[in-house]
């Protein structure tokens, strides 16, 4: 079994800050990759930030200069440090990993999801 637990979600006013964090546990051999995926009310879910056990990034667009995604391999965790919010972010943040376990290769995981408000 593996499970990844998100926290750090809440309500925060325009301009303010939050930081993710995602843990992966279980019976894990390796984890290629983390990332945090959005879903707003009535869009589909979009990547928002990737980090490889490597250290490579990719970021959409729309969240360059103001989130940063980081990462403890050591931990299995990973993070997003969001700051100068705009309501346009508000969402639920889903985290999510490739791993890889000896019962079923690789495979993707997904968080239960955590609800990040951008509001005044």
């Amino acid at each position: 079994q593996v499970q990844l637990v998100e926290s750090g979600g809440g309500l925060v006013q325009p301009g303010g800050s939050l930081r993710l964090s995602c843990a992966a546990s279980g019976s894990i051999v390796s984890i290629s990759h983390m990332g945090w995926y959005r879903q707003a009310p009535g869009k589909e879910r979009e990547l928002v930030a990737d980090i490889t056990s490597l250290g490579a990034i990719k970021n959409v667009d729309s969240v360059q200069g103001r989130f940063t995604i980081s990462a403890d391999n050591a931990k299995k965790e990973v993070y997003l440090q969001m700051n100068s919010l705009k309501p346009e972010d508000t969402a639920v943040y889903y985290c999510e990993a490739q791993i890889l376990r000896w019962e079923t290769g690789w495979q993707d995981y997904w968080g239960q999801g955590t609800q990040v408000t951008v509001s005044s």
